[in-house]
């Protein structure tokens, strides 16, 4: 039986306006829904006077004005970047330009990651952050402080933050209320995403997540691990599909996306090619030749 994940819902948001969200946590959302970002953006801003911004979001005129006015007469210490894709990273620099903020994250944007745009949004390529930072790090400012924890598996530089004053985490892409994460090869990582959901469902002291995209998640382990049995779940459906013989992924999609819409199959053979990478490399599933979109797999 297919494993239930408690989905959130969120109405529709007034682009550009600040909004309160927690104390000393505000966020404006940047006009850019889709399949992949829902209703979009989220920019979260922490403190009050001197300040962080995480994930300042996509280079969009109207959404950077509206962050730089949201911080008016503050002081911004700090621009936390989640991971570089297009809808998350492009803003700080013209954000950084306003401020005088420092930009921190894990890397320039992998060169590994060669999705052409059709199954997440794309690679910000310019983005280098002034301060490179790697887990267990510590961002601290005036009231806040920040424990940067790498989340490879969406993307191989993705950094979740733990506000550690709230006991809740920014957790980019890499965990979101309203859907399930792509994970996309090459860079999409399989094994590490499991390996970072677990992270997160190890610490029991967390007690809300801020995803990127989405509403606060309030029972975040309850979540979590129903993404991680979701994960395995999508295991068990690979194998049974390989029970009546060799197959290739898009057959595979049919039939384990068939209650999905169409428009998503792409993005779905992704994730599936990930699960097939990590099957073929601890050899529960075999192929002919390497792991990829094309090949044809059958079951060991």
């Amino acid at each position: 039986m297919a494993v239930s994940i408690p989905f959130l819902t969120e109405p529709e948001v007034d682009y550009g306006a600040v909004v309160e969200m927690a104390p000393g946590l505000r966020r404006v959302m940047a006009n850019n829904p889709s399949k992949f970002t829902y209703r979009g953006t989220g920019t979260y801003i922490v403190g009050r006077g001197r300040v962080a911004i995480v994930d300042p979001g996509p280079d969009d005129a109207d959404h950077i004005a509206a962050v730089v006015a949201a911080v008016e007469g503050e002081q911004v210490e700090a621009l936390l970047i989640t991971h570089t894709h297009r809808d998350h990273s492009p803003a700080s620099r013209a954000v950084a330009e306003a401020t005088g903020a420092q930009a921190y994250g894990f890397g320039p944007h992998p060169a590994a990651d060669t999705d052409d745009g059709k199954s997440e949004e794309r690679g910000d390529v310019d983005f280098a952050p002034d301060a490179a930072v790697v887990h267990g790090d510590v961002i601290e400012g005036p009231g806040w402080s920040f424990e940067c924890l790498h989340t490879p598996g969406h993307i191989s530089n993705h950094i979740a933050y733990r506000w550690r004053e709230a006991a809740g985490v920014f957790t980019g892409d890499h965990i979101m209320g309203w859907s399930t994460t792509i994970i996309p090869p090459p860079d999409g990582n399989m094994t590490d995403y499991l390996a970072s959901l677990r992270l997160l469902a190890d610490s029991p002291d967390d007690r809300v997540y801020w995803p990127t995209h989405g509403p606060p998640v309030t029972e975040p382990h309850a979540l979590v691990e129903a993404l991680y049995a979701h994960r395995l779940d999508r295991e068990h459906q690979i194998m049974e599909c390989l029970t009546t013989g060799p197959q290739t992924i898009p057959e595979m999609v049919e039939v384990m996306y068939a209650e999905v819409a169409k428009e998503l199959h792409e993005p779905a053979a992704r994730s599936v090619l990930a699960h097939l990478i990590a099957m073929v490399a601890d050899g529960r599933v075999g192929t002919d030749e390497t792991a990829t979109a094309e090949a044809v797999y059958y079951r060991n």
